[in-house]
């Protein structure tokens, strides 16, 4: 993204945050263009460029019609296309028309990631379409949309105090779940133990809002090459956690680095060969 778009993006974000008819405007549920927060998204993220949807030929999206929990609301987003060297999906945009902050996160993928699958949390401020539209290296766009029932999800309360999340806080899980084969996707999990505050959440005994501090950047690889990296705002629940794909060529390192809004960075290894 050039830095003429970065610009126009955060300005239509702090319009968002500011401005309730567009955050908080309602959504017809039958017709995902009609949302004015998204006509404008599109318009600077994209331009006049096409966009094929639906696109279940090339991904889909996972999401509760009605959350149990707004504040934690479980996303997937399956992908159907080889990841290629000649074809592959570069990006994948998660975005929520209705959250004060739309663009919950972009997640870039290399060819090595084997498939550009991702499962997350996300908080939801109100009933909303729900986004991922895909980017391939070659220039479509492919996107798939669900409409979610949910209000209410990035002024939550935390799940615990302030004292006990940074007592915690940058501690990491990091995992591969089920047996290595070389050269076939294999699905790793990382959790990441951060409040990610939103800056909407007011604490009932001192009555001011708690300053928005989350997980902000997010860089995967496996062996020294990139395979997963993404730019997550606080749409992400608290304590992120997410679910992707890398291709294990041998014995190597999957490495996770993090960085929050605070610029503090924590890392986690976890070592990976045949039998992992």
């Amino acid at each position: 993204m050039n830095t003429l778009k970065s610009l126009l993006l955060a300005a239509l974000v702090t319009v968002s945050l500011t401005g309730p008819a567009l955050a908080q405007q309602k959504s017809d549920p039958d017709n995902p263009e009609a949302n004015a927060t998204w006509q404008q998204m599109r318009s600077v993220m994209f331009q006049d460029r096409a966009i094929t949807t639906p696109a279940d030929a090339v991904l889909t999206l996972e999401a509760p019609e009605r959350a149990q929990d707004a504040a934690i609301v479980p996303i997937s987003i399956r992908t159907h296309v080889e990841q290629r060297p000649d074809r592959y999906i570069e990006r994948v945009y998660l975005m929520i028309d209705n959250n004060p902050s739309p663009m919950g996160a972009t997640f870039h993928f290399a060819p090595t990631s084997g498939r550009a699958d991702i499962e997350t949390r996300v908080r939801i401020d109100a009933y909303t379409h729900v986004r991922a539209i895909a980017e391939m290296n070659t220039g479509e766009l492919y996107m798939a949309t669900r409409f979610v029932k949910a209000s209410g999800g990035c002024s939550a309360p935390p799940g615990k105090d302030m004292s006990a999340a940074m007592a915690s806080l940058g501690k990491m899980r990091f995992r591969v779940e089920g047996e290595v084969e070389p050269g076939k996707p294999a699905l790793a999990q990382l959790m990441i133990s951060h409040p990610n505050n939103s800056g909407l959440v007011m604490d009932q005994l001192t009555r001011m809002y708690t300053p928005a501090y989350f997980v902000r950047r997010i860089q995967v690889s496996y062996a020294g090459e990139p395979v997963l990296s993404a730019d997550v705002d606080f749409s992400i629940s608290e304590n992120p956690n997410f679910r992707f794909y890398f291709v294990p060529t041998g014995e190597g390192e999957l490495k996770a680095e993090v960085i929050d809004t605070n610029d503090l960075r924590f890392e986690t290894v976890v070592k990976v060969g045949a039998g992992t």
